[in-house]
């Protein structure tokens, strides 16, 4: 498959979970521009800061050759800041920025939105799992360093400030098709 085909269909897939995002816009007369506008603003002043440290960037070696596995860095060194907040219904909205070095020893930044529908466990509701996206822009020495965008797929569990997240980045034969992993804390 073509990137173009899996960057539309990432963006089908994340659709449904705009969804959870806020109530229906029928429910409160705002259409859907005014909408992420409204939840841009709210996550941009949620007043919690976060640290992102990058952990581990697996490639998936049922899609890899040996020789490509040998030469990639999977230690994505770096660090990144980001602005948070927890809705009404205690899903998770970010806007961050992060850099790292990629798989090719070259530095990526990476930035954008991040949203996770979260479930909680345990007697205190510490404990949270979630699913979700990330929307934004990521800068590559492939692309000369021009933004391209990254609409990407998200898990992620968590305890009181702590959490571990990845997104996958889907791809074709020895290129894309890898998890990346980073922990989040929550740093207020």
């Amino acid at each position: 498959m073509s990137k173009k085909i899996w960057t539309i269909v990432l963006l089908l897939l994340c659709f449904p979970f705009m969804a959870f995002a806020d109530e229906p816009a029928e429910t409160d007369g705002t259409d859907w521009k005014e909408k992420i506008k409204n939840t841009l603003s709210e996550t941009w002043h949620g007043g919690q800061y976060d640290l992102y440290v990058p952990l581990y960037a697996w490639h998936n070696r049922l899609t890899y050759d040996d020789e490509h596995i040998d030469k990639y860095n999977e230690n994505p060194w770096g660090a990144g800041l980001g602005v948070s907040r927890y809705d009404a219904d205690g899903d998770w909205h970010a806007l961050y920025a992060m850099a790292f070095i990629d798989s090719n020893d070259y530095v990526e930044t990476m930035f954008g939105y991040a949203f996770m529908k979260n479930w909680y466990f345990g007697q205190k509701k510490d404990f949270r799992a979630g699913i979700g996206f990330t929307v934004g822009l990521t800068q590559r020495h492939e692309y000369a360093y021009i933004p391209v965008p990254l609409p990407l797929p998200m898990f992620g569990f968590g305890y009181k400030k702590l959490d571990v997240q990845a997104a996958y980045v889907p791809g074709v034969e020895n290129d894309g098709n890898v998890l990346f992993v980073w922990t989040k804390i929550q740093l207020n």
